[in-house]
């Protein structure tokens, strides 16, 4: 019994199959009759509660199923009607009295009316649905492997999700391609409909008129009702099954069943209906109209439309007078507390606290962050921090989250020390595309600037997302944008970041791997706050500090030769070496930007000794020319994936940075000593004076 459900299909398929060749008696073909309409109106209204179609992926072969198991009736049909004298079941007979109600012509009219508003408006609309969607899923395939590609590299999910994520494309691109070729199914068997009952009509007629001598009224009134029902029986059948095809392939942007969102679209239009009802009324006016049957409609309508506009009304204003409760209520609350925790001379140097890194939100961007209603704001912070701690060696502070009523309600503010350091905004509802160099084609949207790396971009709506993917744009869901923001200003900043305390935890961790090397460097060699100092310089050139032993190391080695910390720095580069040729090394060559000899030497003349070591001292006009050379030089590196990068000797490199951080903070100063030897240079510019 239990092989025998687990192949259950397979037993029925076959079954469906000998349909075409077993005869069937009347009582039995009435019961697949029966079985042929509840199992087509199943399929209609699963296709009417799914979301999204993937749901109901089955859908390509259960149309075949039941398509041949429509055939099969139909040929056991026409057996019976040609071979019994029209006689085919209760069923048949019941559906073609109730259409032709004594009149032949009418019915006949009516039955060709349904099989061509199945042939010609639903069936011939829903292939073309189908060949348009699965032409373009196909196309979307390779900017949506792309964006999840980028998502896994970035983070943003594992490569669990990335694996669902990619599954999920290939089943919707096998699906509407299985659907192009199911709708092709519906349509032939809306043209086999017509033949058979052509067939029915005219061979019954021939044979109650040659062989069972029948008169021709006789013979109308006997093979047009059992030729009209069966067709009725099948048609029926078909016309549910070819709606669902239409519905299941219409479905595109949805949040529910079709239930739930044609209801709630509908009736959040209260005006719409209103207008309807009132266009109605005015129809009242033009002569011979039924005034009763338009009166009554237009006022059901304005009625209607009246009572939802109040309800909406009510429901917003009680809304808003519960926040405004809520909202006293919580501001009286808060006062009390706060008047009694101020009594505590203690609790008021909390007030004076400086967060590392704060991030402030308008009321709109509140979903994005707050995990109640479904944000994954924290979520993605914990995955950039544990991935730049693993890059960079340093582990970001904790990100204050918190709502403002001072900005607008889609800003955003970033705070390093309590300072605002960069701004943006976004919109909850959009995507953001970031226009490519030549797009294939424009895409609609409100013109903006990508805050983290400044690309020209556009805010597009959801159903414009796939569009822009095919385009070439690089879409961008808001959460991501706003995070990419942050990500990219706490890796500018993230040697203000690195504070006294956090500089005493790495040496701990040290102390637990090498005790020796922790004794030998604090405080013998080198005290916190020079130690801190050279982590800082590191930091701001983007050089990672994960190699700690090392850097401890160089700076004892290094410590011996010279004191200055500038000095000290250039050594623990030079032995960082090969984690400088990673981080700005491409496919074994590096791009670069070159200093004239001649410039270098008038830089090494300028140096010239101060309190706090050697400092730059060259003429304005030098410096000026420098700056706006190097200026046309940073443009060639906009088609390169690859920062900018300034390649200069050792003993200028720092003295170079200096001037130039200020203007290009974006722009890398090395020297060779820091490349590896195996790695090709390419110069893309010189700068001369």
């Amino acid at each position: 019994m239990k092989k025998l459900l687990n192949n259950a299909v397979a037993v029925i398929v076959v079954m469906i199959v000998l349909l075409l060749i077993i005869p069937l008696n009347p009582f039995v073909l009435d019961v697949f009759i029966i079985l042929n309409i509840s199992i087509s109106l199943i399929i209609l209204l699963i296709s009417m509660n799914i979301k999204e179609p993937l749901e109901f992926s089955i859908f390509p072969s259960m149309l075949l199923i039941t398509t041949l198991f429509r055939i099969g009736i139909n040929i056991s049909s026409t057996r019976n009607i040609l071979g019994n004298s029209g006689t085919a079941g209760a069923v048949i007979k019941s559906m073609g009295d109730f259409v032709l109600q004594g009149n032949v012509v009418v019915g006949f009219i009516i039955f060709i009316i349904i099989v061509l508003v199945q042939f010609l408006v639903i069936t011939k609309g829903a292939e073309r649905v189908a060949e348009v969607a699965a032409r373009f899923t196909l196309d979307a395939m390779p900017g949506k492997q792309m964006a999840i590609d980028a998502d896994l590299s970035t983070g943003l999910i594992d490569e669990q999700q990335a694996k669902e994520r990619r599954y999920k494309i290939q089943k919707e691109a096998d699906f509407y391609g299985a659907m192009d070729g199911a709708t092709k199914i519906v349509k032939g068997d809306a043209v086999m409909s017509l033949i058979i009952t052509a067939v029915n009509f005219f061979g019954g007629m021939i044979i109650g008129m040659v062989q069972g001598g029948m008169s021709f009224s006789e013979v109308l009134s006997v093979y047009s009702i059992a030729t009209v029902g069966d067709g009725l029986v099948s048609q029926i059948p078909a016309l549910l099954i070819s709606t669902a095809t239409g519905m299941v392939v219409t479905r595109s942007v949805s949040e529910g069943s079709l239930n739930e969102d044609a209801s709630k679209q509908f009736l959040a239009q209260p005006k719409a209906i209103m207008i309807t009802g009132a266009a109605l009324a005015v129809m009242l006016v033009i002569p011979g109209m039924p005034k009763l049957q338009f009166g009554v409609v237009s006022l059901g309508l304005m009625l209607g439309g009246y009572m939802l506009t109040k309800r909406m009304e009510e429901a917003a204003s009680a809304s808003r007078k519960a926040e405004e409760m809520e909202e006293a209520m919580s501001q009286q609350q808060q006062m009390v507390s706060e008047e009694e925790a101020f009594k505590d001379i203690s609790n008021v140097y909390d007030l004076i606290q400086v967060e590392p890194i704060e991030m402030e939100f308008g009321y709109s961007l509140i979903p994005l962050v707050d995990e109640g209603s479904g944000g994954k704001m924290i979520n993605r912070i914990v995955i950039f921090r544990r991935q730049y701690a693993q890059e960079m060696g340093f582990v970001i502070p904790s990100i204050r989250l918190r709502d403002s009523s001072s900005l607008n309600t889609n800003q955003y503010v970033i705070k390093i020390r309590g300072e605002e350091v960069a701004k943006g905004e976004i919109l909850v509802d959009y995507y953001l595309a970031l226009e490519p160099p030549n797009p294939e084609k424009e895409i609609e949207g409100i013109d903006t600037i990508e805050p983290a790396y400044g690309i020209p971009s556009k805010w597009i709506t959801v159903d414009k997302k796939e569009m822009a993917e095919i385009y070439g744009y690089t879409v961008i869901d808001p959460l991501s944008v706003m995070l990419t923001h942050l990500s990219e200003t706490i890796k500018q900043h993230s040697y203000e970041l690195l504070n006294r305390q956090e500089v005493v935890k790495l040496v701990d961790n040290m102390k637990k791997k090498s005790p020796e090397l922790i004794e030998e460097l604090i405080p013998t060699t080198i005290s916190y706050g020079n130690f801190q100092k050279i982590l800082t310089n590191l930091l701001k050139e983007g050089i990672p500090i994960k190699d700690m032993e090392t850097i401890m190391e160089t700076i004892i080695d290094a410590s011996m030769a010279v004191k200055d910390l500038d000095s000290v720095t250039e050594h623990i580069r030079m032995a960082l070496k090969r984690t400088i040729t990673r981080k700005f090394c491409e496919g074994g060559s590096m791009k670069v930007i070159t200093l004239d000899a001649d410039l270098e030497k008038n830089i090494i003349t300028s140096l010239t000794a101060g309190d706090q070591g050697m400092y730059l001292a060259l003429s304005p006009d030098v410096m000026q020319t420098v700056i706006t050379k190097l200026g046309e030089e940073i443009k060639k590196f906009n088609g390169f994936s690859q920062p900018p990068v300034v390649l200069t000797s050792q003993v200028v490199r720092v003295h170079v940075h200096h001037l130039i951080e200020q203007f290009y903070p974006n722009v890398y100063v090395l020297s060779f000593n820091e490349i590896n030897n195996n790695i090709q240079i390419q110069a893309v510019g010189n700068i001369a004076v």
